[in-house]
């Protein structure tokens, strides 16, 4: 009898983890809620324990991983078998799912011989739902190349779309045979990627030499040192080497095993680019004449650009193209909001468990200021102005891929702490390029802070349909006037952005005149004035 090993209940909001640690390997021995392996979540450490007793007859998610909720990690051989039966137990562990698992996941499949000469079902790997309206993706990174043996859920590529990257995992266990869609190549939804062999052909293929190398090799992958081919890299390294262009043996891994990780890759590039930057101030004494066209072309990079970067581009350039987009300035002094914030900081994150920062300030700030100029809040349909009567703030969010918008919805009913925490969870969720489609749409206003990066001024671009914008900047200490005396306070530029096509002059400085004295006299917003 076998019992399956799967992903617990990992806690409120969180739906994946990584594999981190594996405490026993196929074959072992193992005991009733004995610790199997250990998970890792963004905010906690979950140990897995054995559901029954009995003998480990397969890992199915390898560390480094990233698995769901439920998710099948592994499978336990019950009964009295020792570790010399784990073998025959293990096959059939594989072997019984094999056969039923093509059925449920795989929309085109047919029998016959496999190129390892034992028979295989062939399996299509299908494009998945990408988002509502999201029709197409490009192919980002193939994790997997043509031979490689795959587990089932183990990651074989990532798409990405105009917002978001989507992974794709193997539907089978087996071999993958052919490869459709090339890196760069776009996709539709429900296109056809790859196809894999599943069953002993698929399962044997890429393994096969010689009946006298089999057991040593079983020997090395149970006991002794572990080769680069046996371990599997993080995929978040994967693709990060993809990106920068290095090959596995050019990066020295620091994980378990020699397994390497992403800050392995970041330490890789870092070291490159150093070794570049010597060689280059080394040999500048050399370049007495100037480079030929030629020469300046080989030293160029060029890199095509992402569907992201290439939907920000467009979805910019409509904006200045569709509306009458103007900017009005204004300045805030901070000192107000900056001794509110210092005095309770520390009780207000130890009773509500995240930071107190100045996006919570201006947030509030706006959503007030929306409600005394509900044209700013608008947006233009056909011959239409759309009121809405809520409050949907985008706050934009610098990512290694690029600028999104995740979207924080009624934030006008929202507490400071409640902001706060939407803030940051979507920050990280936005880094981390988790955010659905859903969480990026149907904002009403944006808050940009360039002020972050220590920009001074800027004038923001309109994120359409949206009707305003609001740009904050660096907070500097400037000589400023107060009561005929020159003194020295903590200034910043705010920037609206809107379209004058709805939004006159007078209510645009009447908005960030609002922000400004909410700002300045934080105690306006609790008295609601």
């Amino acid at each position: 009898m076998t019992t399956e090993v799967r992903v617990p209940t990992l806690g409120e909001s969180v739906t994946e983890a990584t594999v981190a640690t594996w405490f026993k390997k196929p074959g072992d021995s193992v005991q009733a809620d004995e610790m199997l392996c250990e998970l890792e979540t963004d905010k906690v450490t979950v140990e897995v324990p054995a559901p029954a007793a009995g003998t480990l007859a397969d890992i199915v998610a390898q560390e480094g991983e990233t698995v769901g909720v439920d998710a099948l990690l592994a499978n336990i051989s019950e009964g009295d078998a020792g570790s010399d039966a784990a073998p025959a137990k293990k096959s059939e562990a594989k072997e019984e799912p094999k056969e039923e698992k093509p059925a449920a996941k795989s929309s085109g499949k047919s029998s016959g011989k496999s190129s390892g000469g034992g028979s295989g079902e062939q399996v299509d790997v299908m494009v998945p739902t990408l988002g509502e309206s999201v029709s197409e993706a490009t192919v980002s990174t193939w994790f997997k190349k043509v031979g490689d043996s795959v587990e089932a859920d183990e990651m074989l590529c990532e798409l990405e779309t105009d917002k978001v990257s989507v992974e794709v995992p193997a539907p089978q266990a087996g071999t993958l045979t052919e490869i459709l869609k090339n890196e760069g190549d776009t996709v539709e939804a429900g296109g056809k990627l790859a196809v894999m062999t599943t069953g002993e052909g698929g399962a044997a293929a890429p393994a096969k030499s010689d009946d006298s190398a089999e057991p040593a090799e079983a020997g090395e992958g149970a006991g002794g040192e572990t080769s680069d081919k046996d371990v599997e890299d993080a995929p978040s390294a994967k693709k990060a080497m993809a990106e920068a262009g290095l090959s596995r043996d050019q990066v020295t891994g620091t994980g378990r095993d020699g397994r390497v990780m992403k800050e392995d890759v970041q330490k890789a590039v870092a070291a490159a680019q150093s070794s570049s930057s010597s060689q280059s101030s080394a040999e500048a004494p050399k370049a007495a004449r100037a480079p030929s066209p030629a020469e300046d072309a080989d030293r160029e990079e060029r890199v095509k650009m992402t569907r992201l970067r290439q939907t920000i581009a467009r979805r910019l350039k409509d904006a200045q193209n569709t509306a009458a987009m103007l900017t009005t300035y204004n300045e805030v002094d901070m000192t107000e909001t900056m001794a509110l914030r210092k005095e309770y900081k520390e009780l207000f994150e130890k009773k509500h468990g995240v930071r107190l920062g100045f996006m919570s300030f201006f947030t509030k700030a706006c959503a007030h200021a929306l409600k005394e100029v509900p044209e700013v809040n608008a947006e233009i349909d056909g011959t239409d102005i759309v009121y809405k009567n809520f409050v949907h703030m985008g706050i934009a969010t610098g990512t290694p891929t690029g600028l999104v918008v995740p979207v924080i919805r009624d934030v006008d009913n929202m507490s400071f702490a409640e902001i706060e925490k939407a803030i940051a969870e979507k920050g990280k969720r936005a880094r981390d390029g988790k955010l659905s489609m859903a969480e990026m749409q149907g904002g009403t206003f944006t808050i940009s802070n360039g002020g972050v990066y220590g920009s001074l001024m800027s004038s923001p671009i309109l994120n359409p349909p949206q009707s305003g914008i609001l740009g904050m900047h660096k907070i500097q200490d400037r000589p400023m006037v107060v009561g005929g005396e020159i003194k020295i306070r903590p200034m910043m530029y705010l920037a609206l952005s809107y379209d004058h096509r709805i939004v006159d002059g007078k209510g645009a400085v009447t908005f960030l005149v609002r922000v400004k004295e909410a700002l300045e006299d934080p105690r306006r917003l609790l008295m609601d004035l």
